[in-house]
């Protein structure tokens, strides 16, 4: 898994993401005028015999471009951090950059896309030149992962294919993305079937307007773990 994250952070399949990222990086925001960006792709987070994984978009300019490290250093990063560390999945309840001594509990955060988009917008072409790398991951978790928490439909949709395209059965018609929404996805190679919950993304515009609530994606992240069996 290390030797994967290193080979994402390297990427440069994308000529519009990595444009923005390294221009984001340049310019920086004023409030992080002194801070060296990480201005590259974003690799996942979380030990690599994970149990859940959680699946968001993609990362945020000035969040996890900056400091490196997946739902970190922005508000969408706080909410999701207090709620893993109110049930137990993280060590503590913020994250400030790599090397702030965070740790996840039987978790791992990844990403469809890896690099800042501009206006948080990916195009469907770049989502699936980075399908790739989501693939390569979710082979290396298949032996320990039971469950997957998809943080929003464009997490939801970009999912899907790379479900089929592994070890799993995906329905037909396909499951549809939801809050709370479960679907059990068989195995095809005898293993372990694989858990698939919908969450409202944990975005501003959906924490500000009371749309996805923490005590709504603490009970998500309770489901995941029973069904996962991550003590």
């Amino acid at each position: 898994m290390g030797e994967l994250d290193e080979r994402v952070a390297r990427c440069t399949a994308c000529p519009r993401l990595v444009e923005w990222r390294e221009r984001v990086a340049r310019e920086k925001r004023a409030a992080f005028r002194d801070e060296t960006y990480w201005g590259r792709p974003v690799p996942g987070f979380g030990p690599p015999d994970a149990a859940i994984s959680i699946v968001g978009l993609a990362p945020a300019a000035h969040g996890a471009n900056r400091t490196g490290r997946m739902f970190t250093g922005d508000r969408s990063g706080d909410v999701l951090y207090q709620a893993m560390y109110d049930v137990g999945l993280a060590s503590q309840p913020h994250a400030y950059g790599l090397g702030d001594g965070l740790t996840l509990y039987g978790t791992r955060i990844t990403s469809p896309v890896h690099c800042a988009p501009p206006a948080n917008k990916p195009t469907t072409g770049e989502r699936d030149t980075c399908r790739s790398w989501l693939s390569h991951e979710f082979v290396l978790l298949r032996n320990t992962l039971r469950v997957v928490v998809v943080l929003g439909g464009f997490g939801w949709q970009a999912l899907l294919p790379v479900l089929r395209d592994a070890v799993w059965q995906v329905p037909s018609p396909q499951p549809k993305f939801g809050h709370a929404a479960h679907a059990e996805l068989p195995a095809t190679d005898g293993g372990a079937d694989l858990h698939l919950l919908g969450c409202y993304h944990v975005s501003q515009q959906n924490t500000f307007t009371g749309k996805l609530t923490p005590a709504m994606l603490r009970e998500v992240l309770e489901q995941a773990k029973g069904l996962a069996g991550v003590k």
